[in-house]
C-alpha cells in the first residue's frame, strides 16, 4: 500500500508552510533520514526528511505552492514491489496546489514541534490488529527490524498514515513486549485544532473599499507576520496585563562595563548594555522564584533555571531566540551567544528549539531612541520587560544636591494570572538592584 507523505508541522506554530523545493523527483529511491523538500515555516526555511525507505511514487504539491496546511499529502511512497499504478486517486485536497491562506483571523494553533525524521506525519488512528491473519501494514523497514527484534507485527500500533508500522514504533516497542507496545509517537498530541475565529476588525474587501481611488501598495501578509498578528491578538484578548514601571540610574553600569570592555578587549569581547540586563533579570528570576512561572491553562508551572528570550526585530517580523541557564553564564558567555543568535535569528537560521520556552522576555528599543513603552506579553511567559533609552536627566542625589544621571525608563507587563501585583513589583525591584549595582552580578 503506498504511503503519503505528509506535510509537517517544522515548527510549534506552524499551521501552513510554503514547499519551496524539491531535492528528490519522482522514481528516485530514498533511504530514512534522506532530505526530501526545502519547507519555508513561518520562522525559517528548513529541510525536510524522509522518515522511512522507498520510491518517489507520486510528487502532489509542486514546489513553490504556498499555503499549504500541516498534514496535508505532498508526495507518495511506494515500497518494495509496488509500482506507480499502485497509487489511489489522489484526493481532492491534494490534486492541485493550494492557494495563499486567507487572513489569520485568530491565534495560531500550538502544533508539538517534532525533531528530526520524526515529523514526516502526525499520527494517524492504527489500524485494527490482524487477529484474522489479514495483512497488517508496515513498511518493509519496520518488518525487517520487527522480525529482527522478535516483535508481533499485529501487536504494534503504526503512527504512519493511516495506521501503518513505519521505523519508529518498532525501535519504540523494543523495551515492552510485543502485546503492550505503544510507539511514542503515537502518544504524542496532534496539531491542535485551529479554535473557533476571533474577530480582527473589518475584512478585507470592506477595508479596501473604503480606498476606492487612491493609491496604496497591498503587501501580502508571509506566514510569520501572520503568526505575529495571531499571536498578538491572542496576547491582548487572553492575558490580563498590568504594567509596572521604574527608572534606573546606569551610570554605575557604564562605568563598569567600560572597565570590563577595557580588559575583555585582547579576547575580542566587547559587552553590550543589552547583556548586563538579560544577566540582571535571569539573576532576578532566581531572587523572586516565584515569579519565574508561566500560564500552562489550568495550571501554574514553577522553572528552576532562568530561561531568558531576548525580542530581536527582523524583516518582516520577529525572533525571542532564548538564552537558557542565563543566571549560570558569565557576561561574556551571554553576549557570544546572543550575537549569535540574533545573526541567525535575521538569517531565519535558528531552530526550533532555539526560540521556544523561556518564563520571561526582554524587549529593548531604547537602541532606536525609544524612552519608554509598554510591550506585549509572549505567550504563555509570565511576563516581558519593555527597556527604553538612556538620557541624561536631572535626579536628586543621596546628599539632596541636584546632579545629572543617565537615566533609563523600564516598563514590566505582567500576566495578573501568574504574578501578582506585589509579586511584579519585587521582581523588579530585583532587576533594579541588579543593574544599579553591576558588581554584585559577578559575584
Amino acid at each position: 500500500m503506498p504511503t503519503e507523505i505528509l506535510m509537517p508541522a517544522l515548527s510549534p506554530t506552524m499551521e501552513e508552510g510554503t514547499l519551496a523545493k524539491w531535492l528528490v523527483k519522482e522514481g528516485d529511491t530514498v533511504a530514512s533520514g534522506d532530505i526530501l523538500a526545502e519547507i519555508e515555516t513561518d520562522k525559517a526555511t528548513m529541510e525536510f526528511e524522509a522518515v522511512d525507505e522507498g520510491t518517489i511514487g507520486k510528487i502532489l504539491i509542486a514546489e513553490g505552492s504556498e499555503g499549504v496546511k500541516v498534514n496535508t499529502p505532498i508526495a507518495v511512497l511506494l515500497e518494495e514491489g509496488e509500482s506507480a499504478s499502485d497509487i489511489a486517486a489522489t484526493p481532492a485536497k491534494a490534486a492541485e496546489a493550494p492557494k495563499p491562506a486567507a487572513e489569520s483571523s485568530g491565534p495560531t494553533a500550538e502544533a508539538a514541534p517534532a525533531g528530526g525524521s520524526e515529523t514526516t506525519a502526525a499520527p494517524a488512528p492504527a489500524a485494527p490488529a490482524a487477529a484474522d491473519g489479514s495483512r497488517v501494514f508496515a513498511t518493509p523497514l519496520a518488518r525487517r527490524i520487527a522480525a529482527d527484534k522478535g516483535l508481533d507485527l499485529a501487536q504494534i500500533k503504526g503512527s504512519g498514515p493511516h495506521g501503518r508500522i513505519v521505523k519508529a514504533d518498532v525501535e519504540n516497542a523494543t523495551a515492552a513486549p510485543a502485546e503492550k507496545a505503544a510507539p511514542a509517537a503515537a502518544e504524542a498530541p496532534a496539531a491542535a485544532a485551529a479554535p473557533a475565529a476571533m474577530p480582527t476588525g473589518p475584512a478585507a474587501a470592506q477595508v479596501m473599499k473604503m480606498y476606492e481611488g487612491r493609491a496604496y501598495e497591498e503587501v501580502k501578509l508571509d506566514g510569520m507576520r501572520k503568526t505575529v498578528a495571531a499571536r498578538l491578538t491572542e496576547a491582548k484578548q487572553t492575558i490580563p496585563h498590568f504594567y509596572l514601571r521604574r527608572d534606573i540610574k546606569l551610570d554605575a553600569l557604564l562605568k563598569f562595563r567600560s572597565q570590563l570592555n577595557k580588559q575583555l578587549e585582547a579576547r575580542g569581547v566587547k559587552l553590550s548594555v543589552n547583556d548586563f540586563i538579560i544577566k540582571a533579570c535571569a539573576l532576578a528570576l532566581q531572587s523572586v522564584p516565584d515569579a519565574n512561572a508561566v500560564w500552562a491553562g489550568d495550571r501554574i508551572l514553577k522553572l528552576t533555571p532562568s530561561d531568558v528570550a531576548v525580542a530581536v526585530a527582523i524583516e518582516g517580523g520577529l525572533f525571542t531566540p532564548v538564552l537558557k541557564d542565563a543566571e549560570m553564564k558569565s557576561l561574556s558567555a551571554l553576549s557570544a551567544e546572543m550575537k549569535d543568535l540574533a545573526t541567525r535569528a535575521r538569517n531565519k537560521k535558528l531552530a526550533p528549539h532555539e526560540y521556544v520556552g523561556g518564563s520571561f522576555a526582554i524587549s529593548n528599543l531604547g537602541m532606536y531612541g525609544i524612552d519608554n513603552f509598554d510591550a506585549v506579553i509572549n505567550p504563555p511567559h509570565g511576563a516581558i520587560l519593555a527597556v527604553g533609552a538612556g538620557v541624561k536627566k536631572p535626579v536628586v542625589g543621596a546628599d539632596g544636591e541636584l546632579t545629572l544621571a543617565t537615566v533609563m525608563s523600564v516598563t514590566l507587563s505582567v500576566d495578573h494570572r501568574v504574578i501578582d501585583g506585589a509579586l511584579g513589583a519585587e521582581l523588579l525591584q530585583a532587576i533594579v538592584e541588579n543593574l544599579e549595582n553591576p558588581m554584585v552580578m559577578l559575584a
